[in-house]
């Protein structure tokens, strides 16, 4: 396993070299961000002056070595607007973005198992015909319209919760966080409702489909030509099975949530690093935008780390070799 984890480790370092030169190369394209951060009226003295103290003022291949040198001793550069480190900007925002994530998730998966295993064990029945109408309406609407209704409903014409922003945090473990604080979990609820929908829908047919599959194979008939109750063959022998692929998806499916909840956090004003990274592509703040990208893309490769660890400690049939393979 040892072995296994440090190839997965140096395949990430070369994922994330060819993600920092497509990223930095794909901006330099963009434009020039003295033209946006400068005073339109500063003279051309002014803005190589700007150039110069930002670094711009050098060939792209220098200016992308000397991020490469930066980036191995943790530092990736400073940010042009907020004039600090990219990382510590970045991570200022994390702890929103995670647990609005985690929150989403947890919604999901919540409702979208028992609903796809109801659905799946009593396909004709009308609740199920009303679970799978449902969730083709999740994949349906767009995220922007549901969190714009959301608001509309919960917030203008109710008032039962928050429109906007982030509520008060609570320190856990160094971390500012509201969803530990009944406050703070109302003005998470919306953008965490609008940011599951789509998940929840997929996990909710995912369910119904293993649930169809797996009720046709022999070990399922045999449990019940032992004579075990109901309730043991599906919560004992078909739900452990059913799990093997879910949790795949949901691995996957978290690392989707935490890297695409712009939409969202930019509907809901939530202080996250999607928000972020929409303004700093705007703005054309380079080193905050790759910072980020690089961010996420190391965490869509820890968190495929730990679903594989996962997938081999449920099925002892599936070795880590195999995956690998």
């Amino acid at each position: 396993m040892t072995v296994y984890i440090l190839r997965r480790l140096a395949q990430t370092l070369l994922v994330l070299a060819v993600t920092s030169l497509l990223v930095f190369g794909g901006l330099y394209l963009i434009g020039d961000p003295v033209e946006i951060l400068v005073n339109p009226s500063a003279d051309q003295i002014e803005k190589e002056r700007a150039s110069k103290a930002l670094g711009l003022d050098k060939p792209i291949h220098e200016q992308y070595l000397s991020f490469v040198g930066g980036a191995f001793t943790g530092n990736l550069g400073n940010s042009f607007v907020y004039a600090r480190p990219a990382l510590e900007v970045i991570f200022e925002r994390m702890p929103a973005t995670l647990e609005l994530a985690f929150l989403a998730m947890v919604i999901a998966v919540t409702l979208g198992i028992p609903l796809g295993l109801y659905a799946g064990l009593r396909p004709h029945s009308a609740g199920a015909k009303a679970i799978m109408a449902g969730s083709i309406l999740g994949f349906s609407l767009p995220t922007f319209w549901v969190g714009l209704i959301l608001i509309m409903v919960f917030a203008v014409q109710l008032g039962w919760l928050p429109s906007t922003g982030r509520g008060p945090t609570t320190d856990v473990l160094g971390l500012q966080l509201s969803i530990f604080n009944i406050e703070g979990l109302r003005y998470a609820l919306l953008p965490a409702i609008n940011l599951a929908l789509f998940k929840l829908s997929l996990i909710i047919r995912l369910t119904r489909a293993q649930v169809r599959e797996q009720s046709l194979l022999d070990y399922i008939k045999f449990a019940r030509a032992k004579g075990l109750t109901n309730r043991r063959v599906i919560g004992v022998h078909l739900l452990k099975n059913i799990m093997i692929p879910l949790i795949t998806v949901i691995g996957l499916e978290l690392g989707s949530v935490i890297a695409f909840a712009v939409v969202t956090e930019t509907i809901f004003a939530w202080p996250g690093m999607g928000k972020l990274v929409i303004d700093s592509i705007f703005q054309l703040d380079r080193p905050v935008v790759v910072a980020y990208l690089l961010v996420v893309v190391f965490m869509f490769i820890l968190i495929n780390l730990l679903v594989d660890l996962m997938y081999s400690a449920l099925d002892p049939r599936v070795r880590l070799a195999d995956i690998q393979q």
